[in-house]
C-alpha cells in the first residue's frame, strides 16, 4: 500500500467516529460552499472555464488515490465509461452556467427535479403523483412569470438541463458501478470529462487561468464540490440505508438557498421560499416510497 493510500483509508478511519447523518450533510454544505466559491469566480472567469478548474481539480486529487483500471474491460463497458464522463461534463457545465443567472437555491432546486424523476419512476406507487404535483408547483412558482428578464428563463433552462444530467448521471452510475471495480469508474470517468470540457474551458479562460489565485480558489472548488463530498458520501452509504441517505440529500436545496444567504448575500422571496420547500418535500416523499 502506498503512504497515499494509506492517507486515504485513515481518513475513512476516522470518519469512523461520525454519525452517518452528520457525514451526509457536512457533504451537502461542502458541496454548497464549492458552489458559491465557484459563484465569486464569474466575475474572472466564464462559468465554462470554472467548470474546467473544478472537474481538472477533482481529477488530479481523485487520480492521486485511485487508479482507472480499464485493462480487461469490454468495449461496451469503455463506452459507458465514457458516456458517464461526458454526462457528468455537461451536467456541470449547465448547473454553473444556471448558477450565473440564478440564486444558488433555486438553481438547485429546480435541479433537483433530474433525481427526483429517476426516483418517482421507479416506483409504482399512486402516492409519488403527488410527489410529483409538489415538485411542478414548486417549480411553477419559482419560474419567473411577468415581469422577469429574459435571463432568468436562460437560467431555468441551464437549470432543468442539468437536472436531465443529473438524472443520466444516476442511471448511469449503476452501470459503471458494476463494469468498473471498485471507484475506477469514477476517476475514468473524471478523466473523460476533464477532456471534455477542457478545450473551451482553457480558450474561455485564457491567462486567467494561470493566475495563482485563481487556481487556487479552483483547486478549494474541485475539493469541495467533488472530492469531499463524494468521500463523505460514500462513507455514509456504507453505514445507512440508502432511503434514509436519499431522505437527508433532498435537504439539498434548502442548505443551498441558505448557503447563498450566508455566502453569497443573495435573499429570495417568501414565494420562493415556499417553491424551495415544495420541491424538499416532494423529494424526501419521493426518497421515503423508494
Amino acid at each position: 500500500m502506498t503512504a497515499d493510500a494509506g492517507a486515504y483509508k485513515g481518513s475513512f478511519r476516522l470518519a469512523d467516529a461520525v454519525p452517518p447523518p452528520l457525514l451526509v450533510m457536512l457533504g451537502i454544505v461542502s458541496v454548497q460552499i464549492g458552489a458559491g466559491l465557484a459563484k465569486n469566480l464569474f466575475a474572472q472567469l466564464s462559468p465554462t472555464a470554472v467548470v474546467f478548474l473544478r472537474i481538472a481539480a477533482g481529477t488530479l486529487v481523485l487520480v492521486a488515490f485511485v487508479r482507472p483500471r480499464v485493462r480487461g474491460l469490454s468495449w461496451r463497458s469503455i463506452g459507458v465509461g465514457v458516456a458517464f464522463g461526458a454526462i457528468l461534463a455537461l451536467m456541470n457545465l449547465s448547473f454553473y452556467e444556471a448558477l450565473a443567472r440564478l440564486p444558488i437555491g433555486i438553481a438547485v432546486a429546480i435541479e433537483f427535479m433530474g433525481p427526483l424523476g429517476v426516483a418517482v419512476a421507479a416506483s409504482r406507487r399512486r402516492l409519488d403523483l403527488l410527489w410529483v404535483g409538489l415538485a411542478a408547483t414548486g417549480i411553477v412558482l419559482l419560474a419567473p412569470w411577468g415581469d422577469a428578464a429574459n435571463a432568468d428563463w436562460v437560467g431555468i433552462a441551464f437549470a432543468a438541463g442539468a437536472g436531465v444530467c443529473w438524472g443520466a448521471y444516476i442511471l448511469l452510475s449503476a452501470s459503471v458501478g458494476q463494469r468498473f471495480p471498485g471507484t475506477s469508474g469514477l476517476a475514468f470517468a473524471m478523466i473523460i470529462a476533464t477532456l471534455v470540457i477542457a478545450p473551451p474551458g482553457i480558450v474561455s479562460g485564457g491567462t486567467g487561468l494561470l493566475d495563482p489565485a485563481i487556481l487556487l480558489i479552483g483547486l478549494g472548488v474541485g475539493l469541495l464540490s467533488s472530492v469531499i463530498p463524494y468521500s463523505l458520501e460514500l462513507e455514509a452509504l456504507r453505514r445507512m440505508p440508502k432511503r434514509v441517505f436519499g431522505i437527508l440529500m433532498s435537504l439539498e436545496p434548502a442548505v443551498a438557498a441558505l448557503v447563498g444567504l450566508v455566502v453569497l448575500g443573495e435573499i429570495l422571496h417568501l414565494r420562493e421560499w415556499a417553491a424551495i420547500g415544495c420541491v424538499v418535500v416532494a423529494s424526501v416523499g419521493a426518497a421515503r416510497s423508494g
